[in-house]
């Protein structure tokens, strides 16, 4: 796995984070820098440390699983996008915009660790492939800084009508890459 498939996996990753970023940015009244960067510095650190729990998770299943790597991998990645597309049908009520502590630690504390389970999921399939972890975790962890401030900031101007593209695009995006491990180890093995 190269680092392109890896920043495609980081964007596909971010797209939760992408889509509660924009949630946040809805809510709040007027941004300030400090309200931006708060959501990319939560997300973008979860997001990193995730697949690097599960890398180390995933090296001890290596060993024990080695021969149907290929599998596991497409099942996690499919499983994954399967619930970014199927989460992006949901219909998610608009809010309106309040002030009301959007930024306050135990509320970004939660959404980080529940936008980057799926990361935890995907770090596995980084050890069964022996992906360089730090690279991935850098870029992993730098893509979803970036698209988190960009989705409070989309949110603020826009509101949430690219939120279920966001999520669709994202689960689109992983179940495309398990598909290609399946063909490559297929077809090159």
């Amino acid at each position: 796995m190269g680092l392109a498939e890896i920043g495609l996996i980081a964007i596909g990753l971010a797209m939760d984070a992408f889509a509660v970023s924009i949630t946040l940015g809805l809510s709040a009244k007027k941004l300030k820098l400090v309200e931006i960067m708060i959501p990319g510095l939560y997300f973008g650190f979860f997001q990193s440390v995730m697949p690097a729990i599960g890398y180390v998770a995933g090296v001890f299943f290596v060993n024990r699983f080695g021969e149907m790597d290929h599998w596991i991998a497409f099942a996690l990645l499919g499983f994954i996008g399967g619930k970014m597309i199927k989460d992006s049908f949901s219909k998610h009520g608009g809010e309106e915009k309040t002030d009301k502590n959007i930024f306050g630690f135990t509320k970004m504390l939660i959404l980080a660790v529940a936008t980057s389970i799926d990361a935890l999921a995907v770090g596995t399939t980084f050890a069964i492939f022996k992906v360089n972890i730090y690279m991935a975790v850098l870029i992993t962890g730098t893509v979803t800084f970036f698209i988190a401030m960009g989705g409070v900031i989309i949110g603020s101007i826009f509101g949430t009508r690219f939120k279920s593209m966001a999520e669709f695009a994202g689960g689109t995006v992983l179940i495309i890459i398990g598909i290609k491990i399946v063909i490559e180890h297929i077809f090159l093995q």
